[in-house]
């Protein structure tokens, strides 16, 4: 078991706050530490929370070289690695650098000014001189926002398909997400059927996987249902407008598979500024920090609603620009 690399340090202020430890706040907390600033990482999940709620046996889409960070070299048994290489990975390199890491502790706010921040947390209450906020986006689920989605049965992260064996289970949404989810489930076992607003399976979805589920539903193996959506959610069924007219079905489960978004409301409650149009913050392209002098932004919140311009690949290069841009204002 690793060991060393939360291990707090004594409460009290630090040069800067990261906001985030995903790869793209540790790539921040290595180039900081590198530079000799000190550095508090904090997060209100577990050390790469976003990458522990993917699919249990999900294999990334890109290769191992595109996620690594602090300058360490990832290994994979095959091209391209999985969720599991890459949590060792990045507990790996945590532990190299003896980052300190403050886990399952939620930033409730914090306020002050540029040199001179009081950040609170749901445990503690901190100082620092610099803010980065490199909080995601995956932890906030879009809402479908229908009635019944307050259920328990409705579930926005899919792990693994064993559970829902011989389940009336129906998965809404037809991007990557939602089209692995139902492959899986249905050759678990469970009784698939898929809801999408659009007219088709969405045209992005990884080549290996478009026809093969795309085949599952023209045999009629999973049930698919296109121009719909939902409008109601109850207990032992489903209620969909559909193109033919509204439909009830059996239903044990819903899997919302509908995306994720940054958390706006704690963006807006930290004073960072949103094009209206696109969601994207302001800040400066040379140093990402923000309107409000002192905060910076880091991974793919910079993208605003355009998530799909930030990945892994590219935000983790923000911490080196960051680092670079808060050595040269902390002299």
């Amino acid at each position: 078991m690793e060991s060393g690399a939360y291990a707090e340090t004594a409460l009290g202020s630090f040069d800067v706050i990261v906001v985030g430890a995903g790869p793209t706040g540790l790539a921040c907390g290595i180039e900081l530490k590198k530079l000799g600033i000190d550095t508090m990482i904090v997060d209100k999940g577990c050390l790469v929370n976003s990458l522990y709620n993917y699919p249990t046996h999900m294999t990334f889409f890109t290769t191992p070289e595109l996620l690594e960070i602090g300058d360490i070299p990832m290994t994979s048994m095959y091209e391209k690695p999985t969720r599991t290489e890459a949590l060792k990975y990045y507990r790996r390199v945590a532990e190299h650098y003896k980052l300190n890491i403050h886990q399952y502790e939620r930033v409730l706010a914090f306020d002050g000014e540029d040199g001179n921040f009081t950040l609170r947390t749901d445990k503690d209450t901190y100082r620092a001189k610099k803010i980065i906020l490199s909080t995601g986006y995956y932890d906030v689920p879009k809402m479908l926002g229908v009635p019944g989605e307050d259920l328990p049965k409705v579930i926005h992260y899919y792990k693994e398909p064993h559970p829902y064996y011989n389940h009336d289970v129906l998965v809404v949404g037809a991007k990557n997400s939602a089209a692995i989810a139902a492959l899986e489930l249905y050759w678990t076992g469970a009784r698939v059927t898929l809801a999408h607003r659009g007219a088709e399976i969405h045209r992005h979805v990884k080549y290996w996987i478009k026809p093969n589920i795309e085949n599952r539903i023209k045999n009629g193996e999973i049930t698919g249902y296109f121009n719909t959506r939902v409008v109601e959610i109850r207990e032992r069924s489903v209620v969909l407008d559909t193109p033919t007219g509204r439909e009830e079905i059996a239903n044990d489960l819903v899997f919302a598979m509908t995306g994720y978004t940054p958390d706006w409301m704690f963006l807006n409650a930290a004073g960072i500024t949103l094009e209206a149009r696109t969601q994207k913050p302001r800040t400066d392209p040379e140093t990402l920090e923000s309107e409000r002098k002192g905060v910076f932004l880091a991974g793919v919140i910079v993208a605003g609603m355009h998530t799909n311009e930030i990945f892994i690949e590219n935000g983790r290069f923000h911490g080196r620009q960051i680092a670079g841009a808060i050595a040269g204002m902390l002299g």
